[in-house]
């Protein structure tokens, strides 16, 4: 059985759902997958349900009835983990922005005695490809506004490629989880931050999605920045 399972999140990833599968299988380190669909009605689970019977039991489906946000698809992921012996838990996106290759970076980090390893788009700069200089600006000083308010030394503290170890995420009250967009990112990294786990960043390059459409949106920013205060006040008041 494979230590890690790559948990991916879908909604309408019919485009780039069998080719991510491929190419994560495809690596010379064994993953298995587990791809959380929210009902996509361009039928990406059903595009999953046909690469099931090519990868058998390395390839795992959830569908939930409703598009529901990331990071609940994401603890829904981690819960179904925790019912497995998955020793690395990894969170990556469907599109390719996260290149599948650099799964193995992550991996390694954690083995090398990392309890988070963050793909990281700043930690050596700025490396985003194909992005709007103002989305860029917009992630990069999230993250500056990040680290300024929570206090911790972290240069992505938005980014959705991680590794985490198993016991990371039992640690986590993830019942206690409110976030679902970028807020999400942050409030994993800052329980683990506060629970004074070993995080360190990967370099990555990061490569903006050049098949379906975007899940961003002005609400998913504003929880960002009006959720990284609470957090704070939260921790302030060891209500976290």
């Amino acid at each position: 059985m494979s230590k890690g399972i790559v948990i991916i999140p879908t909604y309408n990833e019919i485009e780039n759902i069998e080719e991510i599968i491929n190419a994560v299988f495809s690596l010379k380190t064994e993953f298995h997958v587990l791809i959380v669909d929210d009902n996509s009605p361009d039928g990406t689970a059903l595009k999953v349900k046909e690469l099931q019977e090519q990868f058998g039991d390395k390839l795992f489906l959830e569908v939930r009835q409703k598009k529901s946000g990331l990071g609940t698809a994401y603890v829904y992921g981690f819960r179904w983990a925790f019912e497995r012996e998955y020793v690395y838990v990894f969170e990556m996106y469907a599109d390719f922005s996260h290149n599948p290759k650099d799964l193995v970076k992550l991996f390694k980090a954690c083995e090398k005695g990392a309890d988070v390893a963050i793909g990281s788009r700043y930690s050596t700069g700025v490396n985003v490809v194909n992005w709007p200089l103002s989305r860029v600006l917009l992630s990069y000083f999230a993250s500056v506004y990040v680290k300024f308010i929570t206090g911790m030394k972290i240069h992505d503290a938005t980014a959705g490629f991680i590794c985490y170890r198993r016991e990371v995420l039992e640690t986590i009250k993830l019942d206690r989880i409110k976030f679902i967009g970028y807020a999400f990112q942050i409030e994993m990294k800052y329980r683990a931050f506060v629970q004074k786990f070993n995080i360190v960043e990967v370099p990555i390059v990061f490569t903006d999605r050049t098949k379906g459409q975007s899940k961003m949106s002005g609400s998913i920013i504003r929880e960002a920045v009006f959720g990284v205060i609470l957090l704070r006040i939260k921790k302030i008041f060891n209500t976290l």
